[in-house]
């Protein structure tokens, strides 16, 4: 996992002045990745602060990122930086982690040839409500608003703090077993 020291931010006076110790940044800004996070596909059906769709077409999760699972994504360089690749908004893409550590440096890459780096893992609507109640706590999509209590407003030791409708979690599939 690579450190903000290994990359230093360059202000943009020092840019600006073209001195000899301004250096190329590296890595996307907050700002960078938010625009970048919303030129994404959104995922149908789905909270589209919470999911979207990468470059090959894979879904992520945006509270997963830097890490190796198949929801888990990173902000890619389109073409590679160490091919002279700017780091700005037009030439950064979200891109599942897996993919994008063995795409690497390679550019050229259309969204079949992405498509072979991503996990086997396929997710419906069951398996993503299941990850989005574990991950923010509650599932947001259309039609269907809820929550699941914590443990302390389980145990009545807590008041339960709803913000706006909420309904049962009753998710609309049943286990058959």
């Amino acid at each position: 996992m690579e450190s903000l020291e290994e990359y230093p931010q360059v202000d943009s006076e020092s840019k600006e002045k073209g001195g000899r110790n301004a250096r190329k940044l590296r890595i996307f800004d907050e700002k960078m990745r938010s625009q970048c996070w919303q030129k994404a596909e959104v995922v149908p059906g789905r909270h589209p602060e919470r999911w979207r769709k990468d470059s090959a077409g894979n879904i992520v999760c945006r509270r997963l990122t830097r890490c190796e699972g198949c929801l888990c994504y990173e902000y890619d360089h389109i073409q590679p930086y160490s091919k002279g690749g700017e780091t700005d908004v037009s030439n950064c893409q979200i891109l599942q982690s897996r993919v994008n550590r063995l795409k690497s440096d390679k550019d050229s890459l259309g969204k079949r040839d992405l498509e072979q780096y991503s996990c086997d893992m396929k997710f419906g609507d069951k398996e993503l409500d299941i990850i989005e109640m574990a991950v923010y706590g509650n599932v947001e999509r259309v039609g269907l608003q809820c929550r699941i209590k914590t443990v302390a407003e389980s145990l009545g030791v807590a008041v339960v703090k709803a913000k706006g409708p909420q309904k049962s979690c009753e998710l609309p599939y049943r286990d058959s077993s």
